[in-house]
């Protein structure tokens, strides 16, 4: 009888590993007064842009003082699922900050390994916390991950083993990453870049090139250098030439 119990239990499920593309939203501020306004302001104009997506709780970055559990993380598991997403999971928290999570509901999960750093220009001056909404999404080895929605300032992008193709604009202060190429048919005004992993055969190639900053494996040129006429606002390609960077007009 014992066998048959098993057999039928062995017959009606199974436990298998599973990758799924996560939001992870970082916190600068602890003061969920601030993190509202903040977030009603980013997502005022696409409401619907996480439609009920799994959300991880990231407070690697909260200020150094706060480490106690400060934060009402049923309050915070409310405002999130407000703007269209499952909160699920807190990561890079203290101990304290752990057990609050957990009698709210949420799980722990570690941080993930970073990919190899690009180099990046000074940091502009402090501004006010703003939340950073993380979009990492594994994509098949040579896929391509497609984003048909608008990137606002504080978004990003990191198409983890592929191509990207973004449809719509890449607004100021928003990041596009990808491993591979980083394709995008609208104004592309924020950070784009490719082969992050040192993929130096990566291409950038926008319909719009007005771009904050674009970057491929780790060589990097920013607005500071006025852009050439026959490239600005116009479609280009960016690539590399050994460590220089080069942009050429798509006719």
């Amino acid at each position: 009888m014992a066998d048959a119990s098993a057999a039928r239990t062995r017959a009606v499920f199974e436990f298998k590993s599973a990758t799924l593309p996560l939001i992870a939203v970082i916190l600068k501020t602890a003061d969920l007064g601030v993190l509202a306004e903040a977030l009603d302001l980013q997502l005022a104009d696409s409401p619907d842009f996480f439609d009920q997506e799994p959300v991880v709780i990231d407070l690697s970055q909260l200020p150094q003082g706060d480490v106690g559990p400060g934060i009402d993380f049923a309050a915070l598991r409310a405002l999130l699922a407000r703007h269209q997403t499952q909160p699920i999971a807190v990561r890079g928290g203290s101990d304290a900050q752990n057990r609050a999570a957990r009698a709210a509901g949420l799980s722990v999960t570690a941080m993930p390994v970073p990919p190899t750093p690009s180099a990046r220009p000074p940091a502009p001056a402090a501004e006010p916390p703003q939340p950073q909404i993380v979009r990492e999404v594994p994509v098949p080895a040579n896929g391509t991950l497609v984003i048909d929605k608008p990137l606002r300032s504080g978004q990003q992008v990191y198409a983890r083993g592929g191509d990207v193709v973004v449809t719509a604009v890449v607004s100021f202060g928003a990041e596009v990453i990808a491993d591979g190429n980083v394709h995008v048919y609208a104004p592309l005004r924020g950070k784009a870049i490719a082969g992050a992993r040192g993929n130096t055969e990566a291409r950038i190639f926008t319909t719009c090139m007005e771009a904050q900053l674009v970057a491929i494996a780790g060589i990097y040129r920013t607005a500071e250098v006025a852009l050439p006429a026959e490239i600005a606002g116009k479609p280009a390609q960016i690539s590399l030439d050994g460590k220089k960077i080069v942009m050429s007009a798509i006719e």
